[in-house]
């Protein structure tokens, strides 16, 4: 999956834990996106089977996106706290970064980043 059918799983998640359900034109404020490029991803992530569209026109992730959505949300949440406890920089400037780097980092270094910030909770 590219860098921005993740960013758009992640925002679908992200609004649906915010307001309970999701529609097009949230997806698109929350990226500061266009209408029809939301529309071209929805199309392509319904296809790929990771979303469906229920009553009203409403986005729901399916499980597959569901776990797909859960992995790439809590890789950005780790990688924002690490970043923050290591560097010391500010939330918003840490959660910048973790998005920069969520879609590139191996699997490995995440799940040492998770050891870590485990062994080090202060």
């Amino acid at each position: 999956m590219y860098e921005s059918g993740e960013d758009y799983l992640e925002a679908i998640l992200r609004l649906q834990l915010e307001n309970g359900f999701v529609r097009s034109v949230d997806v698109a404020h929350k990226l500061a996106v266009s209408r029809p490029s939301v529309s071209r991803a929805m199309s392509l992530l319904e296809k790929d089977g990771y979303i469906e569209f229920s009553m009203g026109n409403m986005i729901k992730l399916t499980e597959k996106g569901q776990e797909k959505a859960e992995d790439i949300y809590g890789r950005h949440r780790l990688l924002t706290a690490f970043l923050q406890k290591i560097t010391g920089v500010p939330e918003d400037q840490a959660e910048e970064n973790a998005c920069r780097v969520e879609h590139d980092i191996d699997s490995d270094v995440v799940a040492g980043i998770k050891k870590w910030m485990e062994n080090n909770p202060e």
